[in-house]
This record gives structure tokens, sequence and C-alpha cells, in this order.
């Protein structure tokens, strides 16, 4: 079961992420914030809670995400875009739940450059 401090953060993230460019800095690209939210949100609870498969509507947000973003700008953009809320919140991710935002794009058949990670360096995303 997650921790009060995972919910209470997952909570903060999506509410950082509604508010899009008017807080979150964007790289130059043509995906934005809130289209990054809108596609992520059906994963909020499979991150929080796990199961045993990703739900369809994550997957399927990860897919159209993943065609969005098919040049280097746009995947930065959706790289700093959650990379950025995540700092913002103030909130500890658990291993349980950073391993399952991890594997999101790999359990959906998404093959993403980048691993989905508070170490990563959006700037090297190609």
């Amino acid at each position: 079961m997650a921790s009060l401090q995972t919910r209470v953060f997952l909570m903060a993230l999506l509410c950082l992420l509604a508010l899009g460019a008017t807080i979150i800095p964007m790289a130059q690209g043509e995906v934005s914030c809130g289209q990054v939210v809108s596609n992520l949100t059906p994963c909020i609870s499979y991150v929080l809670y796990g199961g045993a498969t990703v739900p369809a509507q994550c997957c399927n947000g990860i897919r159209n995400l993943y065609g969005m973003a098919q040049t280097k700008p746009d995947r930065q953009a959706v790289c700093n875009c959650i990379k950025n809320a995540v700092r913002n919140s103030g909130f500890t991710y658990s291993h349980f739940n950073l391993n399952l935002a991890a594997n999101l794009p790999k359990n959906c058949g998404v093959n993403i450059p980048y691993q989905i990670s508070p170490d990563t360096d959006c700037t090297r995303v190609q």
C-alpha cells in the first residue's frame, strides 16, 4: 500500500501538471505540459497502487504521447515537464513507485529513448 506521503506527492504532481506552462517551464517543443498531463493522468492510480497490469487507458496515453513527441525538442519538453513537476513537488518517491513509473513504457510496448527517472538529464534526450 502506498504511503500517505506518496499519495500526497502524486496529488501535488497532478496539480502542478494541471497548471501547465504557468508554473513549469517547457523546452522549445510543440508538446505542452497540458498534453503530458492529459495523457499520463490515467497512469497515476497504477503508479500509486500498482496492479497486475497497466490499465489500457494509461498505455493509450503513453502511446499517444510517444506519437506526439517525435522530435528531439518535443521529447525534451515531455521529459522536462515531468521532471520539473516532480522536482517542484518537494516529495520523495518510494522505490516501488519509481520502478512502476520507469517500467510504464516497456509494459505498454513503447520504446522511449530515455529512462523515466528523477536523475534523467533531459538535455541529453535525443
